[in-house]
C-alpha cells in the first residue's frame, strides 16, 4: 500500500534491512522508535522454558517476512531440529498456535505481548527470554518525496527531544524558558518551521496532540498498554 501510494506513511513491525531499505523497493525508513527483538511464545503447561527445549517443535510463523528466516537461522545454530507451518497472515498463524496445532508461534517480541491478548486464555501462554535477532522499528515513507520524509523524520526527533526537556502533551501550551534551542523548537524565535513548509508551532502541535515519546511508550507499551519493559 505504501509503495504504490495508497498510504504515505507506514508504522508497523516492518524491521530496518538493507535490503527494505535500498532503492530497489522504494522505501524511506525514519528515525527507530522501537527496538524489538523476535523471541516466542509458548504455553505455560508444556514447561519449555528457552529455545533449547524446542528441539522437533513445530512453530508457527508468518511467510514473507525477516521472521521465518530468523528462525531456520537460530535453529541451525542450536542444532535444533525444526518443523514449521507457515501461514500467510498472521492472525492465521497464531489462531493455528492458540488452538494447539503448533507448539509455539515466533515473531517480534512487542507483537507477541499484543497477541497474547486475544488468545483464548492469555494467562496459559508465556513469551520465552529468548531474543534471536535485532528489530528496530520506525515509520516507511516513499523513496522520491523528500519533503513528506524530512516531516515524519522530524516529527518523530520531536517527541525525543521534548522528553529530554521535559516537555508534555500537559505542559507544552503553556511551556516557557529561556534556553534558545527549547525557544526555538517552540516556535517562539527563529523560523524553524518553514524549513520543513510547516507552521512555526508545528512542534507545540505535535506534542499536544501525541504527548512526548515517554508518554507515548507509556501509553501503549508500558503498564497501561502491552506492559513491555
Amino acid at each position: 500500500a505504501l509503495q504504490t501510494g495508497q498510504i504515505h506513511v507506514l508504522l508497523r513491525n516492518t524491521t530496518w534491512t538493507l535490503t527494505r531499505d535500498s532503492k530497489e523497493l522504494g522505501l524511506n525508513f525514519c528515525p527507530t522508535t522501537f527496538y524489538d527483538g523476535q523471541g516466542f511464545i509458548v504455553r505455560k503447561a508444556d514447561g519449555i522454558t528457552s529455545i533449547k527445549d524446542l528441539d522437533g517443535a513445530t512453530v508457527c510463523v508468518t511467510s514473507g517476512t525477516t521472521t521465518e528466516g530468523n528462525l531456520a537461522d537460530a535453529f541451525r545454530l542450536n542444532n535444533l531440529t525444526l518443523f514449521t507451518r507457515v501461514f500467510a497472515e498472521t492472525e492465521a498463524a497464531f489462531g493455528a498456535y492458540d488452538s494447539g496445532a503448533c507448539d509455539c508461534y515466533t515473531s517480534d517480541k512487542s507483537q507477541l505481548a499484543s497477541l497474547r491478548t486475544t488468545a483464548t486464555n492469555p494467562d496459559d501462554h508465556v513469551i520465552l527470554p529468548d531474543t534471536i535477532s535485532k528489530e528496530p522499528l520506525g515509520p516507511l515513507t516513499r523513496h522520491g518525496d523528500d519533503a513528506w520524509f524530512d516531516i515524519v523524520k522530524w516529527t518523530v526527533f520531536a517527541t525525543f527531544f521534548a522528553e529530554e526537556y521535559g516537555i508534555t502533551q500537559a505542559n507544552v501550551e503553556t511551556f516557557t524558558s529561556d534556553n534558545p534551542e527549547i525557544r526555538r523548537f517552540l516556535g517562539l524565535e527563529g523560523g524553524m518551521g518553514a524549513k520543513l513548509g510547516l507552521a512555526n508551532d508545528w512542534a507545540v502541535n505535535v506534542i499536544a496532540a501525541v504527548g512526548n515519546y515517554g508518554e507515548i511508550y507509556e501509553r501503549h507499551l508500558g503498564p497501561w498498554g502491552l506492559d513491555i519493559p
